[in-house]
């Protein structure tokens, strides 16, 4: 683990993207909801509204309830540079939101990744069972040095991904973490990255 003294508010002025659905675990998410907040950074989480103004989800641990009134959908380019990172947490986050009612169209979220991943100034975080956002764009991962759930091992390997037996992996604009139990070592690291100048500032 990296022990970089970050300054208080290091990450002011910068915006955090947090994709959330259902299932979530309640440790990771509120603990990214405070932490990123505490260095000053604005959090904003993400997700596929279907058409409602605001959607209450419910945690897999205690099944708490947290309501999300940003959608993913309709962020174009412009906006999504915006966003100093994007995280896609651990659990049935990354399942429910990579549904896609038309098998041969990308679900949203996966297409506003693959976007991510064509923005070297938008870091991108993805910890455990994010990863199964990235199945359906394995191109944007392949070659490239990651971590994932035991589980997924094989996946990210047939993604063509290069699997690294470490807690958090850093490749270039990309941040895997292991499991959800890693979460703050993971945001630390997105932490320490994005105050040493990785993505952009907000307007």
């Amino acid at each position: 683990m990296s022990d970089t003294v970050l300054r208080d508010g290091a990450l002011t002025g910068t915006r955090i993207a947090v994709l959330v659905e259902s299932d979530f675990y309640e440790p990771e998410i509120f603990y990214y909801q405070r932490r990123f907040a505490e260095e000053g950074a604005e959090v904003d989480f993400l997700t596929r509204l279907w058409g409602n103004d605001s959607l209450t989800f419910s945690g897999h641990e205690y099944r708490a309830p947290f309501t999300v009134s940003k959608s993913l959908e309709g962020l174009d380019d412009e906006q999504l540079r915006r966003y100093a990172a994007l995280v896609v947490p651990s659990g049935m986050v990354a399942d429910r939101l990579r549904y896609t009612e038309d098998v041969d169209v990308l679900a949203p979220a996966t297409e506003l990744l693959r976007r991510a991943f064509d923005e070297p100034t938008v870091l991108k975080g993805i910890i455990c069972h994010g990863m199964w956002l990235a199945s359906s764009i394995p191109d944007r991962v392949r070659g490239r040095k990651v971590v994932c759930h035991n589980n997924l091992i094989g996946d990210v390997r047939n993604m063509g991904a290069e699997y690294v037996d470490e807690d958090v992996v850093v490749d270039g604009d990309l941040v895997t973490g292991r499991t959800g139990a890693h979460h703050h070592l993971f945001a630390r690291r997105i932490i320490e990255l994005l105050a040493s100048g990785r993505g952009r500032r907000a307007d």
